[in-house]
């Protein structure tokens, strides 16, 4: 019988999915798996349950049900204080799916998936956002609870209240009152203000179509929403450039995004954040990044199993990633 394969195990732990993947430590991936929310700032049941199913489902793909693996690294929203971290190892732990095993924050594993080295700035934004920064021989910062600016959620609230300004005559009108309102199915904004807010009125589903619109709008050149989220990407390049200070990074460092709304075909936002971080250190180079989150907690994995992260292991694991749809939320 042929002996299985040095394989790891990573995942990303979000607030809208998780996505787990089972790697060679060649690079080559062997099985994914997909699960719902796992935050346990929510729900601390429902979030060990969405990572033992996405972990299983990628095992059971890879055909490693059975074998223990070489190392496991889970990185995940909410692991933000010391607490937080002993609760999910000691799952991690009791799960016995790898030797060795180890905990990260989500933006952490986005950091390593951005680039062969893992070092430099990531700035995540999607549903939520997060910062981490790692300089080389250092160890990585991820700015948690410090951070302010969010992503999607955060953004559809500003664009209710840019309607909301609009109605009142505080603010210009925006082409964006009529977008909402098309989108939550309201005759007005005073209906769409009882929507959102009355008591017994259902939450709104997928607020990130608000953060979509208030986008489009702003590359359309809406005054009103190109000032958000040219705003909201300044903040979160401060962000950056805080995280960038707290491990020492100045000069030509590398900066990395990721996350639905920096995915977003408006540049408007994106263009903010990056101009705030070269506006302070001119050197710096932004690209997307070319991994999904749960790729670096698979190559996080693999170091933590004795591997050295090449270029090769880096390409192999972007060639066999699963298909786009996985990542979709």
């Amino acid at each position: 019988m042929t002996e299985p394969v040095d394989a790891v195990l990573g995942i990303d732990a979000g607030n809208t999915k998780t996505v787990a993947l089972v790697m060679e430590t060649t690079g080559r991936v062997l099985g994914w798996g997909r699960a719902g929310s796992a935050n346990i700032y929510t729900s601390v049941p429902g979030a060990l349950g969405s990572v033992a199913h996405a972990a299983q489902a990628a095992l059971e793909h890879a055909g490693r049900q059975g074998h223990p693996l070489r190392a496991t690294v889970l990185s995940a929203s909410g692991a933000d204080w010391p607490e937080d971290f002993t609760l999910l190892r000691g799952a991690l732990m009791s799960w016995g799916w790898a030797t060795t095993s180890d905990v990260v924050n989500d933006a952490v594993g986005a950091l390593r998936a951005g680039s062969v080295d893992g070092l430099g700035v990531a700035v995540v934004c999607g549903t939520s956002s997060g910062t981490a920064a790692r300089a080389e021989g250092g160890t990585p910062w991820h700015s948690s609870y410090w951070q302010e600016p969010e992503g999607a959620e955060d953004l559809a609230r500003q664009t209710l209240r840019a309607v909301y300004r609009a109605h009142l005559g505080i603010d210009p009108p925006t082409s964006l009152s009529r977008s909402v309102l098309a989108l939550l199915d309201c005759p007005d904004v005073p209906a769409l203000l009882h929507r959102v807010t009355g008591r017994e009125q259902p939450p709104v589903p997928n607020p990130g179509r608000l953060a979509r619109a208030l986008l489009d709008a702003a590359d359309a050149g809406d005054p009103t929403c190109r000032r958000i989220a040219v705003r909201h990407g300044e903040a979160l390049g401060d962000y950056a450039l805080a995280a960038a200070r707290m491990v020492g990074l100045h000069g030509d460092y590398r900066l990395v995004t990721s996350g639905g709304v920096m995915r977003h075909a408006s540049p408007v936002l994106r263009d903010a954040l990056v101009q705030r971080v070269q506006a302070a250190h001119p050197a710096v180079t932004w690209h997307a990044a070319a991994l999904e989150p749960v790729c670096g907690a698979a190559l996080l994995a693999a170091e933590l199993a004795g591997m050295t992260v090449t270029a090769r292991a880096y390409a192999t694991l972007a060639a066999t990633v699963p298909h786009a749809r996985v990542f979709e939320t």
